[in-house]
């Protein structure tokens, strides 16, 4: 009853007003179409502080506790609220007086032309909310989901452009599609990059060969580091130098990268680098240096049980395994890998469960290369690093007790030392 009383009573002052300013037609199409406007940023209002509030308040629970309310601006809330003032214009526009048929169509297009944009950047922004809620898995760097909610967004705009454009136009929107079927060819060439992204981001989400938090090693792109974002056109890494390097998507799928994930699964990291040895070092060992090598405790059985295997096959030769040079024998060298092999073993930092190996490697112009292969129980790379530089400070250090040396090529200073010495012998053998 009091709604219908207020209606009247607002009635009656408009046909009051409309009677006074009737010598002015302009004045009364210039208070009501105020009043319009007054009414839309009203209903702005109401949404804002009533219905949006709530919302907010709603999906600010969905938040976990602790991150907050203002690091965490859901900008599809904002963006719903300017939808009501244009639908408030729209159907109002027609109730002003004296306002011409082809403007009220205008304001009437633009008003539907705003709320189609509108609700397009709400529902971009309700995308990039779903993917934030979603990087917040535990799970989410193995399937990242933002390449999709791209392609998404591209849809929707491109949707969003149509419907405007048809809307302004006055025409359906079924027949301007069907108007740029022409087109196709140059829209696929001009969203070529885009749809070979968005391929290129399907197949690595399918099969997790990048993921967020990834070493990889693309040389062809200068990229050597982490992965820190998938996007739908670009791969960026964080490269240990602290630059930035963006890879196109589709560059991991038509060339060859390093990818040190399984590395870091599997909890070792290798360590392959060879002692080059001077080959002229090589010897067989006397039974006294034998003796001296059993100080060493990781040698003792090696020892002995060598001793054994080939005094036996020694035996077998008869009177001829009497010679040197038909008896087998010690080696130093041999000696040493038995060494280092144990050493590596039992040292504390390397991995048993993964491959050791102490190999030789063929001979060249830089000596006999020893290599060592094995893994570190630590991938954490200053650690790393550290238990590598250990291992072999030990291995130089213990080296000349077997009677080897390091093959190194001559520096300066022994060109110098060697020259000095032929002087001072020339000078002797003139004083002779």
């Amino acid at each position: 009853m009091a709604i219908a009383q207020a209606e009247a009573g607002a009635v009656r002052w408009l046909e009051g007003t409309r009677l006074a300013l009737e010598p002015y037609p302009w004045a009364y199409t210039l208070l009501v179409l105020s009043l319009l406007l007054l009414a839309a940023a009203l209903a702005n209002l109401l949404t804002r502080k009533v219905l949006l509030r709530g919302l907010r308040r709603a999906v600010g629970r969905l938040v976990r506790r602790g991150e907050g309310e203002d690091s965490y601006r859901l900008k599809v809330i904002p963006r719903l609220a300017n939808v009501v003032p244009a639908l408030v214009i729209s159907a109002g526009i027609g109730w002003v007086p004296g306002m011409p048929p082809a403007v009220v169509a205008f304001v009437h297009g633009a008003c539907q032309a705003w709320v189609v944009l509108t609700l397009a950047l709400a529902f971009s922004h309700a995308l990039d909310a779903l993917n934030d809620l979603y990087e917040r898995r535990p799970d989410a760097r193995h399937k990242p989901i933002k390449g999709y909610v791209q392609v998404a967004k591209i849809a929707v705009f491109i949707l969003a452009g149509l419907s405007i454009i048809a809307t302004l136009a006055g025409v359906r929107m079924l027949h301007l599609v069907t108007g740029l079927g022409a087109a196709t060819a140059v829209v696929m060439l001009v969203f070529q990059d885009t749809i070979l992204s968005f391929v290129a981001s399907v197949q690595i989400s399918s099969d997790g060969r990048v993921r967020v938090g990834d070493w990889i090693e693309m040389p062809s792109q200068n990229a050597d580091g982490d992965v820190t974002d998938i996007a739908l056109h670009t791969v960026t890494v964080q490269n240990w130098d602290k630059t930035v390097t963006t890879i196109p998507t589709r560059k991991l799928i038509s060339e060859s990268f390093k990818n040190w994930r399984g590395m870091t699964e599997s909890g070792g990291r290798r360590i392959k680098r060879a002692l080059h040895l001077d080959q002229a070092s090589v010897r067989f060992l006397e039974p006294s240096e034998r003796d001296a090598l059993r100080r060493f405790t990781l040698l003792r059985d090696y020892l002995d049980t060598k001793e054994r295997e080939l005094a036996d096959w020694n035996a077998g030769l008869g009177a001829d395994g009497e010679l040197p040079v038909n008896a087998r024998r010690i080696t130093n060298l041999g000696t040493f890998r038995a060494y280092v092999e144990r050493y590596l073993r039992h040292h504390p930092q390397v991995h048993r469960d993964l491959t050791l190996l102490v190999r030789q490697l063929q001979p060249g112009p830089t000596g006999l290369p020893l290599e060592i292969y094995c893994f570190t129980n630590d991938t954490r790379w200053a650690v790393y690093e550290g238990i590598q530089s250990d291992i072999f400070d030990h291995l130089l250090a213990i080296l000349p007790e077997f009677g080897l040396r390091v093959f190194q090529e001559p520096a300066g200073a022994d060109f110098r030392a060697l020259a000095a010495g032929e002087g001072v012998r020339s000078e002797t053998d003139r004083a002779t």
